[in-house]
């Protein structure tokens, strides 16, 4: 078993509520949890916290593995090591020994879904007994008494030929709860390095520390996602757990009803503003929901389309507007969406949609569930 472990206080002084702090758009925190919630070799996540403000942030996302734990009073005061959170924890669950464990440090927003997926492989090779992040600095250091340190100032190497040191950068941590619980530290044993990009070096402590680590950010992080990106000219998704939160309700009269949410229906029409054509795949064929794709005006209805009938059906869309399936983007939950989803170039599907349509290679895992908003958040990520 797999946990991250997310210390996040509510007092902080240099920034107010800072792990809440909108930090390119999102709350500083939840850029940790969504690479954590992404890394399919990290089973839970718990974001430790004293501050209920935090806690309602972190709830309100609707994670799928993430967990809020309340810390003690004690142990989140200013001069609380970060060390005595976890140990706290790892008592209150009575997790096993061989549970492995990675800190997390919300303070560095920088960090991918794949770095820890690389350094959790790193760690499974069994040649380590705790691992710690680290940058290559390239900086000449020097001692207090005016010796260097790190170089013959004689014989100053060019920065090429100069192999630099290795600067712990406070990312993440990963050992095992035996470990930690025997020797009270985030590290012990036989230490392996996992080495970072150089633009993982800082972390967020002081304010100047959020404009540098947002300009890194668009340029590193979102600005590359925006490269990958591939044209989107036709949107398609699915209606029942995706569109609607999968229920099926009843009138006294037997009439069948669905509850849509308002703003996916905004969504569909930002996408109209964008030029870009939409419309709705599913395996339903009911009235109900060809009144819905008519007062959502979207471009294309097929219904009663199972397993390969809606990959067939978003063929032929494709063919009558000459576009190619890598210019598609569909969301759906449920395994008669799979063959349609892996047959597009972009993908996503809802929070809750089933563990096999999760596990389509190159998916998008949305934060909200089907129909409470899922199908807006991915038209406002493809925007």
């Amino acid at each position: 078993m797999v946990i991250a472990f997310i210390p996040v206080r509510g007092g902080s002084k240099s920034i107010p509520l800072k792990n809440i702090k909108p930090f390119c758009g999102k709350p500083l925190v939840c850029w940790s949890i969504e690479a954590l919630e992404q890394c399919n070799e990290v089973d839970e996540i718990i974001v430790a916290t004293d501050s209920d403000k935090i806690e309602e942030v972190v709830s309100n996302q609707l994670y799928n593995k993430t967990k809020v734990y309340r810390r003690s009073v004690e142990n989140a005061c200013d001069t609380a090591s970060t060390e005595s959170v976890m140990l706290e924890y790892a008592n209150y669950a009575q997790l096993p020994s061989d549970c492995v464990f990675i800190l997390v440090q919300a303070t560095s927003p920088l960090t991918g879904t794949q770095h820890f997926a690389e350094a959790l492989a790193m760690y499974r090779k069994g040649e380590f007994d705790s691992i710690l992040t680290c940058v290559r600095n390239y900086r000449f250091f020097w001692n207090v008494d005016g010796t260097s340190m790190n170089y013959d100032y004689n014989n100053r190497p060019r920065r090429q030929d100069f192999d630099g040191m290795l600067m712990e950068n406070g990312a993440f941590y990963i050992n095992t709860v035996g470990n930690i619980l025997s020797s009270g530290n985030r590290l012990s044993g036989h230490i392996g390095i996992y080495e970072m990009p150089a633009y993982t070096a800082a972390e967020i402590d002081e304010p100047d520390d959020w404009i540098v680590l947002e300009n890194l950010m668009r340029k590193h992080v979102l600005a590359r996602e925006l490269v990958r990106k591939k044209p989107v000219r036709l949107f398609l998704c699915d209606v029942d757990g995706t569109l609607t939160d999968g229920g099926m309700y009843y009138s006294e009269a037997g009439d069948e009803l669905k509850k849509f949410n308002t703003r996916d229906g905004m969504g569909l029409q930002m996408l109209r503003e964008a030029g870009i054509k939409t419309g709705i795949i599913t395996s339903e064929d009911t009235k109900l929901v060809a009144n819905r794709a008519k007062k959502l005006q979207v471009d294309f209805l097929s219904q009663g389309k199972h397993n390969g009938g809606k990959l067939e059906a978003a063929i032929e869309i494709c063919h009558q507007l000459g576009i190619t399936l890598e210019e598609v983007a569909y969301i759906g939950d449920d395994v008669n969406c799979i063959g349609l989803l892996q047959a597009v170039g972009i993908k996503a599907c809802p929070a809750d949609a089933c563990e096999n349509v999760k596990q389509i290679n190159g998916i998008k895992v949305m934060t909200k569930r089907g129909g409470e908003g899922c199908v807006r958040e991915w038209i406002e990520t493809l925007l």
